[in-house]
């Protein structure tokens, strides 16, 4: 039935009572007798009241479409609204689903072209960091080791601490181009690359620990390149934000089929705080492969980032529109990863 025809028949169910009530044996007399006024008040009450119950019955759908359009949020896919019953309610929520869908799949696709173009921008300044300032550095260094070796002794020592100042640029130089572009994901495996992205971030304030379990199964490049960035950026954020003593990560199979990662601290926890820049490239890592991230308080407390990728066939998930092949050339010469 169509919402007017819904609408229609409310009213005259509600227009019936009344019609009733003044062909019943209810008269009015002039002045109106407090019985009367009684009956007729309470008419009026029970027929306000049938009416709202009854659009409140009829108009239920509505209500229940606004509230998911209110909460709808493309980086979070959630349960689609059920289609109920006929007519334009029910055309207009299986339109709203339908077009979910199709802004799903084209913010996906729009996505996965701009992380595929962040990574080889990354890769290029990673590559110019190395190939141009790296060995522009490395020839300073040499030049002031020559001029040192040279010099008066009462210069010798500025040299020296200008050596060690460039050194120390030379190596920040490197640090950050190996941030840039995981080699070590490429070279040596996600287990490997995770062991070290999880040494790295270690230090006597914080404590790192691993737990990579084998057997995981089958990922392609451009998801371990996924798992890989999610749990840079959350031990990025227990080590700068949560005030953490001790990160726990994990890689292994998921309870239902797939695969899992944890990272979990034992910080302070979100409290509330908006998500800034560094989460919602995470959700959005995680939409391009089909996986489900979850970020909130863990059992005991702190943060926990819980990211579950689908069981994919033995060729790995759809990659990615126009996605570049892995650039294996100019590699800076020791393995490292990013903040």
């Amino acid at each position: 039935m169509s919402l007017y025809g819904r609408i229609f028949l409310l009213n005259a169910a509600v227009l019936v009572l009344a019609t009733g009530l003044l062909l019943g044996p209810v008269t009015v007399s002039s002045p109106v007798l407090v019985g009367e006024a009684i009956v007729l008040l309470v008419g009026l009450f029970l027929m306000l009241v049938l009416n709202a119950a009854l659009l409140r019955v009829g108009l239920a759908p509505l209500g229940r479409l606004g509230r998911a359009m209110a909460t709808a949020d493309l980086r979070r896919p959630e349960p689609r609204p059920e289609v109920t019953g006929r007519g334009e309610i029910a055309d207009l929520t299986a339109a709203y689903n339908a077009m979910l869908d199709r802004l799903e799949a084209e913010r996906t696709t729009s996505s996965g072209r701009a992380l595929l173009a962040q990574e080889a921008e990354r890769q290029r300044i990673a590559r110019e960091l190395h190939d141009e300032v790296g060995q522009t550095l490395t020839a300073v260094l040499l030049q002031l080791k020559h001029t040192a070796d040279h010099a008066p002794p009462e210069l010798r020592e500025d040299l020296r601490q200008a050596q060690e100042t460039t050194r120390a640029g030379l190596e920040e130089i490197r640090r950050i181009a190996r941030r840039l572009r995981p080699g070590v994901l490429e070279e040596l495996g996600l287990h490997s690359a995770l062991r070290s992205l999880a040494g790295e971030l270690s230090n006597p304030r914080l404590r790192v620990t691993t737990h990579l379990a084998p057997g995981t199964g089958p990922l392609d490049p451009a998801t371990e390149l996924v798992v890989y960035r999610v749990a840079q950026e959350g031990l990025t954020n227990a080590a700068r934000h949560a005030d953490a003593a001790h990160v726990e990560l994990r890689l292994g199979p998921a309870p239902g089929g797939g695969t899992r990662l944890l990272v979990r601290d034992d910080g302070r926890g979100t409290a509330g705080a908006a998500e800034g820049a560094g989460i919602g490239g995470m959700r959005e890592r995680a939409l391009l492969v089909g996986a489900d991230l979850r970020i909130g308080p863990g059992e005991e407390g702190g943060t926990e980032v819980r990211l579950d990728l689908p069981a994919y066939p033995e060729t790995g998930p759809v990659p990615p529109p126009s996605a570049p092949a892995p650039d294996r050339s100019s590699r800076p010469p020791t393995p490292g990863h990013e903040r």
